[in-house]
């Protein structure tokens, strides 16, 4: 399945965004691969972030690296950065952008 999500970093915080995302953690890498995620791209416009990924299962996978201490430091760290930031929670599941056209 393919779920798009927006999120919004801070304007005084692009480029610290920008630099964490060239060294995410191995780790971290690893265990999105592991709970299901087969591509996941982030666009960015302004302080818009647009995120497309590829899953088996999206809420599991949220479920899958909600509770993993380095997805959970990933997040403490990204929460610095973001204004609206990435929902792991149950309820984040239902976060996703709805479709509104697919080239048939």
């Amino acid at each position: 399945m393919r779920v798009a999500l927006h999120t919004k970093v801070r304007a005084d915080r692009i480029e610290e965004y920008e630099a964490a995302h060239r060294e995410v953690p191995g780790e971290l890498v690893a265990a999105i691969r592991a709970a299901g995620a087969k591509e996941w791209t982030i666009w960015r416009s302004g302080t818009d972030l647009f995120h497309v990924l590829d899953c088996e299962d999206y809420a599991r996978l949220l479920a899958e690296l909600d509770r993993l201490p380095v997805n959970i430091a990933w997040q403490a760290r990204m929460a610095e950065l973001l204004d609206v930031v990435h929902d792991y929670t149950a309820e984040g599941a239902d976060a996703g952008l709805p479709v509104v056209w697919e080239l048939p």
